[in-house]
């Protein structure tokens, strides 16, 4: 356990973060999930955008790595060019 002041707050403060980080990913997943669920092309493109600005977001805030949100995106927008009207 830490002995100095600094280090408890940076102990909660670091578990704060890890908690936020968690709950963004997560939430970006789970869109992702329901966004390859569509069925319909119309509906795919006025959730890529949404889903895209999530995926960015990630990549911003180094929760998830610039590569693996270009995959990403590339992969959501392959399946919305897939569907069919």
């Amino acid at each position: 356990m830490a002995n100095h002041k600094s280090a408890i707050k940076r102990i909660r403060s670091s578990e704060t973060k890890k908690q936020r980080n968690k709950y963004q990913h997560k939430t970006a997943r789970t869109a992702m999930k329901k966004f390859f669920d569509i069925t319909k092309k119309k509906d795919a493109e006025k959730e890529l955008p949404v889903l895209n600005s999530m995926i960015d977001k990630l990549a911003k805030n180094n929760i998830i790595h610039d590569n693996k949100a270009s995959n990403l995106k590339a992969n959501v927008a392959k399946h919305a060019s897939g569907l069919k009207k």
